[in-house]
């Protein structure tokens, strides 16, 4: 039986001890951290995300404020906030809610937010010194889970070939990036226009799939002995979710594996409460969380 790599579990653990530390800044006198929520519109998908973002804050003694703008709010409006909410020094971080309205441009509206409160890690700058390898930049919040997923159970990464399947600027890049960082793995990064998928998947170490369509990655793809991140959230017509990979046939093969759910979702929650505390320490004059140090 390969190792379950569970999210859920160790999310859990990371919000208690996140609840400890806020409690212990708090009984010296300092104010909760405050992250602020953005939501743009009525989409369903986004609405649950966000409270159950709310919820995990409210856990750990974040002061969620939650801004719910409607559909078709103006570009300018939207800026105006976040630049109001930029100049709030009671507001440590800042998440706007995608995907936005498509009368909004979403790169202007993630190059407004101050870097230094840019809790997603979107920002260019961020992206940026990821990509450079610097050390006081905010890591995107499903990758650095990720990260932290692994390295809690202890999965050797240095010098393992890594397939990332996907190449999204909130997962498949940075996820890519954070491997390259002091040259830990060579990468392959697949996506849509990769002729041979199957070529890439079977030569992986580490395999990691983030491109929402459902059981993408069969048995067959797969080497004995990988290590699989499967990031994808699908919900199929009878109602199951499942994710990227054919779950019930790739584990036999594997050596560890995530599951779907109760895999990266809960971690990409619990680092976004990571690197809200991180922002805020930084802000008092602490060390950024030991757990965004990558």
């Amino acid at each position: 039986m390969p190792i379950i790599l569970d999210g859920k579990k160790l999310a859990k653990k990371i919000r208690e001890e996140l609840k400890k530390e806020v409690d212990e800044f708090t009984s010296k006198g300092l104010r909760n951290p405050t992250l602020a929520v953005i939501l743009v519109g009525n989409d369903p998908a986004s609405e649950v995300y966000v409270k159950n973002k709310r919820k995990a804050c409210d856990e750990v003694g974040i002061k969620s404020l939650y801004i719910h703008l409607v559909e078709d709010t103006p570009e300018e409006e939207l800026l105006r906030i976040i630049n109001k909410l930029n100049n709030d020094e009671d507001v440590d971080a800042i998440l706007v809610q995608l995907p936005l309205p498509k009368h909004i441009n979403t790169q202007k509206v993630i190059s407004s937010i101050s870097p230094e409160k840019d809790v997603d890690g979107f920002h260019p700058e961020n992206v940026g010194k990821l990509a450079t390898g610097m050390k006081d930049v905010i890591v995107p919040c499903t990758p650095l889970g990720i990260w932290i997923l692994l390295k809690e159970y202890n999965i050797d990464t240095f010098k393992k070939d890594v397939v990332v399947v996907g190449a999204s600027n909130i997962v498949g890049k940075p996820m890519s990036l954070l491997f390259l960082r002091n040259e830990e793995a060579p990468v392959s990064v697949c996506h849509r226009n990769t002729k041979d998928l199957k070529h890439y998947t079977q030569n992986a170490d580490i395999l990691i799939v983030a491109v929402g369509k459902p059981n993408l990655i069969t048995s067959d793809m797969v080497k004995n002995g990988v290590v699989v991140v499967d990031v994808g959230i699908n919900r199929l017509e009878d109602g199951r979710l499942v994710g990227d990979v054919d779950f019930e046939n790739v584990k036999e093969k594997a050596f560890a594996i995530t599951p779907v759910p109760g895999g990266v979702g809960p971690m990409t929650v619990a680092s976004l409460l990571v690197n809200t505390v991180s922002i805020y320490r930084q802000k008092f004059g602490y060390p950024k969380h030991p757990l965004t140090e990558v």
